[in-house]
């Protein structure tokens, strides 16, 4: 099996917690079982369009955008790790 990780309000761990002692199984079972039952419930919008087969928009903008930082060195990688770029931010 593969592990994730996910943040939970903590009233929702709390009722988590507190399901999972009364059925006397683990937390990670309760939510696999809780997750199986509320996915195979659910039904794709009959409204929405199928999506084409192939590359998501992504794709098939990177070549764009590293022609742009190609061309652009100066850009900085990541602005949420630059300091003057955060000032005032949460503020």
């Amino acid at each position: 099996m593969t592990t994730i990780s996910l943040k939970l309000p903590a009233q929702l761990l709390a009722r988590l917690e507190q399901e999972s002692r009364a059925r006397r199984t683990t937390k990670s079972s309760l939510v696999r079982d809780c997750l199986e039952k509320q996915l195979s419930a659910l039904q794709a919008p009959a409204d929405l369009p199928e999506l084409p087969a192939g590359e998501s928009a992504y794709d098939q903008a990177l070549p764009i955008l590293k022609k742009i930082w190609a061309n652009h060195r100066s850009l900085p990688k990541d602005l949420s790790t630059h300091p003057k770029h955060m000032e005032g931010f949460g503020e």
